[in-house]
């Protein structure tokens, strides 16, 4: 399906505005999630589950097809099996930078996991006390460390770390797309939680949405990190601010494909 180019003026903010409102409207339906608009949220929706998502998220980077090819590969069942049916059953199954070791391992630490408390849980638990969904972020990693210590470079990549200086943080897109996921809940979207706020979402920046962002006149920041994520989110507030974060998919698609 052609998507018809959307024309911003950069000089009319209000215009910026109203443009994205319709595209988030023009997006919010099933058949953006498709083999042939690929999205690693076409394979979470199959089973709307919140650990199977954030698996799908974590291995969200790269090329959108090559990324739905690997995870209808998995076999999400194992979350439930052995520690050694698991690592044989994905002895084959590796991924850009993540080796077979570091697949299972995902697996693994998740089924742990799950036998002590729900991901939303986690997250809330740090979230809760100042609403900060980067509170919750950290209070996850540290959880999920903690739990099963792997340290292997792509296993790292995956599950990512905390950093020793906010000022040092990355965008962790993959986990604020994740939450994006879990909190609100549209045509795209799960909504599988209730506890975080949808208000409180931090912006999944990618390099599409960091650059249509800049384009349009929506991010000043030119380094790549935590800190553009967070400019971003404020700026859209201005737009919504009980649900910044709705013009993400709107925006990573139009980078996507070209089209702003």
């Amino acid at each position: 399906m052609k998507v018809k180019k959307i024309k911003i003026d950069l000089r009319e903010e209000k215009n910026i505005k109203d443009r994205l409102n319709q595209e988030v409207l023009n997006r919010n339906k099933n058949s953006e999630l498709s083999y042939e608009r690929p999205d690693p949220l076409l394979v979470a929706s199959r089973y709307k589950d919140e650990n199977i998502s954030l698996i799908c998220a974590l291995f969200g980077y790269g090329n959108a097809k090559l990324i739905v090819k690997f995870l209808d590969s998995l076999d999400f069942d194992l979350l439930k099996k052995d520690d050694n049916i698991i690592k044989k059953e994905l002895k084959n199954h590796y991924y850009r930078f993540q080796k077979s070791e570091d697949v299972s391992s995902i697996f693994i630490a998740l089924k742990r996991l799950k036998d002590i408390n729900s991901i939303e849980n986690i997250f809330y638990q740090g979230y809760k006390k100042e609403n900060n969904i980067v509170d919750g972020l950290w209070n996850f990693i540290k959880t999920l460390r903690d739990i099963y210590p792997q340290n292997t470079q792509g296993y790292n990549f995956l599950v990512g770390s905390l950093p020793k200086k906010i000022n040092q943080a990355g965008t962790y897109k993959r986990y604020f797309m994740y939450l994006r996921w879990m909190v609100r809940d549209d045509n795209i979207d799960l909504g599988l939680w209730n506890k975080i706020d949808k208000k409180d979402l931090i912006m999944p920046l990618d390099t599409h949405t960091f650059n249509v962002a800049k384009r349009l006149g929506l991010l000043q920041r030119k380094t790549y990190d935590l800190k553009a994520s967070i400019e971003l989110t404020n700026k859209l507030k201005e737009f919504d601010i009980n649900d910044p974060i709705k013009y993400d998919f709107a925006l990573y698609r139009l980078g996507q494909e070209k089209l702003a």
